[in-house]
């Protein structure tokens, strides 16, 4: 069974000690940096034992990282956005595939309108 993309897992290759971090950026597309640096920020500004009960239980519950799942970086990208906003994701995904088929028609009534000059072309070949 293939592992779900829009599952949150723990980042254990990129994190620095048990993954949470690295997991929510990945997660959701913003710079591991700065969710780290919030972590800081809200447990010095008083969610002290808050802030490390949820970091262990979310460590503890969470799974580690599938080898391989995403392709490449555009492919990571790309689910992150869909774990962002599943709708625009959506809709962007049926404005590509309306905007290829516009092209694809417009080939096609190329192609097969009485083209004098291609018909030329493709008779003086024969």
């Amino acid at each position: 069974m293939s592992a779900r993309r829009t599952k949150y897992y723990l980042d254990k290759s990129n994190g620095k000690w048990m993954g949470v971090c690295s997991g929510l950026a990945d997660y959701t597309g913003i710079d591991v940096l700065w969710i780290r640096v919030g972590v800081i920020v809200l447990t010095i500004m008083g969610g002290f034992p808050w802030t490390l009960i949820a970091y262990f239980v979310t460590a503890w519950l969470a799974e580690p990282k599938p080898y391989g799942l995403y392709e490449d970086a555009e492919e990571a990208r790309f689910w992150q956005g869909v774990r962002a906003n599943p709708s625009r994701t959506a809709r962007d995904v049926r404005s590509r595939f309306r905007d290829i088929d516009r092209r694809l028609s417009d080939i096609e009534v190329h192609y097969t309108s009485a083209n004098s000059r291609l018909a030329r072309e493709i008779d003086s070949l024969k």
